[in-house]
């Protein structure tokens, strides 16, 4: 990981495109059975007769695809060392199958730590759309992250 992403690499306003997902029917059903069992979740009837206009992913669904992304476009290629929590998250939007999910990430702030001088904090902003440009879910976290001195 010798050119992967320490804290030090790290400033406000810079951006990541994470990638996007596109959702499956299978999807959205197979991940409800298993987590999220509500009707509008697994069966198109009940999906259309819902606020959501139709079969429509759980809102955790969304977070999981959006936390493969946010692994699969930044966090692999990094020396992040988790996460205290999520600041704020927010769906704004429902997710019907054959929604294609594309998620950016921009820093909004950067902290070295005073209490773990080999660690950084990097707060993050995750925007969410679908393929017509629809903000779908956005999130807030701070991710820990290895100082470059801390990895040599």
């Amino acid at each position: 990981m010798s050119d992967s992403l320490y804290f030090d690499d790290f400033h406000p306003g810079q951006t990541f495109d994470l990638g996007s997902y596109t959702v499956s029917r299978d999807d959205i059903v197979d991940f409800a059975a298993e987590f999220d069992p509500q009707p509008f979740h697994l069966d198109e009837h009940a999906g259309n007769q819902s606020l959501l206009g139709g079969l429509a992913a759980s809102g955790w669904h969304t977070a999981a695809l959006t936390m493969r992304l946010l692994c699969d476009g930044l966090l692999s290629r990094s020396h992040s060392q988790g996460s205290p929590g999520i600041t704020e998250l927010a769906w704004k939007r429902p997710v019907h199958p054959g929604d294609i999910i594309a998620a950016t990430a921009e820093v909004l702030a950067i902290r070295p730590l005073k209490s773990k001088p080999d660690l950084g904090l990097v707060t993050i902003a995750i925007r969410v759309h679908n393929q017509t440009g629809a903000l779908v879910m956005s999130e807030e976290s701070p991710i820990l992250f290895l100082k470059r001195t801390a990895g040599a």
